[in-house]
């Protein structure tokens, strides 16, 4: 006779198939790399080869003057690329909620489909847009400027500009949507009050609309902390995997992808990854905690 499974049972059933893809692709991953972060290992000569080495994968990262020239690019590419997009977003996304209302939906959505765009094709057509010879970006500066053919994608001082501008491109669509469904969840009633008492444009936006969108603002800095310090894709196709010329636009998630997979430093690679954990962590906070004071301040 079969036994019935008990009631209280039921809620875990359901959520057992995304706890057990999490433990599997989620968590085994997570752990096995803080474990190889101690160990020295050459995946090609199995499990057995692993050689436990302390803290010497993490002194290496530390003082490899790699690590520090790839922390540099990271953190350049996330703050030119990074301030912008919110720079931008904000003014339009208010712009498209009180003065361009019926064309609201086709030209938010024009701006947030290079988000959801392959980052390979998005990579492979300003590749062709930044190219030397017969790339657009060059010919519409000749033509404007009289400038000559710039190296965008070979030349040091050019390729993280160039980068740059496709992660600004890609992710300002992204905080546009962001900031847009905040203005929509803003009261009305706060502006029709402000118009009563004969508050104009500027001071309804500076006393009711960015005071109503700092959580937002928070939320979608603190995106950009996080996704700037992880950038990988953009760079790592447009410079083939190498970085540039000169290492220019090796970002950290280069330096950690070759470390891994170029060199078969799988414990250097997952020492990098948690340290670089441990510098997302630290942003992320003193982000939430530059927005808190500021919050608390007005």
């Amino acid at each position: 006779m079969s036994r019935r499974i008990p009631a209280s049972w039921a809620p875990y059933l359901l959520v057992s198939p995304f706890l057990i893809l999490f433990a599997v692709f989620g968590l085994f991953p997570l752990l096995f790399s803080l474990w190889l972060a101690f160990q020295s290992w050459e995946p090609t000569s199995g499990l057995d080869a692993m050689r436990f080495v302390g803290l010497d994968n993490f002194v290496f990262a530390l003082t490899d003057g790699w690590f520090w020239k790839s922390l540099y690019n990271t953190l350049w590419l996330a703050i030119v690329s990074g301030v912008p997009q919110h720079l931008v977003a904000l003014p339009l996304a208010v712009f498209l909620h009180q003065g361009l209302k019926r064309w609201r939906g086709p030209v938010s959505g024009a701006y947030f489909l290079p988000y959801i765009t392959s980052t390979v094709a998005i990579a492979m057509l300003f590749g062709s847009l930044f190219s030397t010879d017969y790339g657009l970006v060059n010919q519409a500066l000749h033509a404007l400027f009289g400038i000559e053919n710039i190296h965008w994608l070979r030349a040091p001082e050019a390729i993280k500009p160039a980068v740059a501008i496709v992660v600004f491109w890609r992710y300002v669509g992204f905080n546009l949507v962001l900031y847009l469904a905040a203005l929509q969840a803003l009261p009305q009633d706060l502006y029709q009050a402000a118009r009563l008492d004969g508050a104009g444009p500027w001071q309804q936006f500076w006393r009711i609309t960015l005071p109503g969108l700092r959580p937002m603002i928070l939320f979608g800095v603190t995106l950009s902390v996080i996704g700037g310090l992880q950038l990988f894709e953009e760079p790592f196709i447009l410079t083939n995997g190498k970085g540039g010329a000169d290492q220019a636009a090796m970002t950290v998630g280069i330096y950690l992808y070759r470390l891994a997979f170029d060199f078969s430093d799988f414990g250097g690679a997952s020492a990098l990854a948690w340290i670089m954990f441990g510098v997302i962590a630290a942003l992320t906070w003193l982000t939430n905690k530059a927005f808190a004071e500021r919050q608390v301040k007005t």
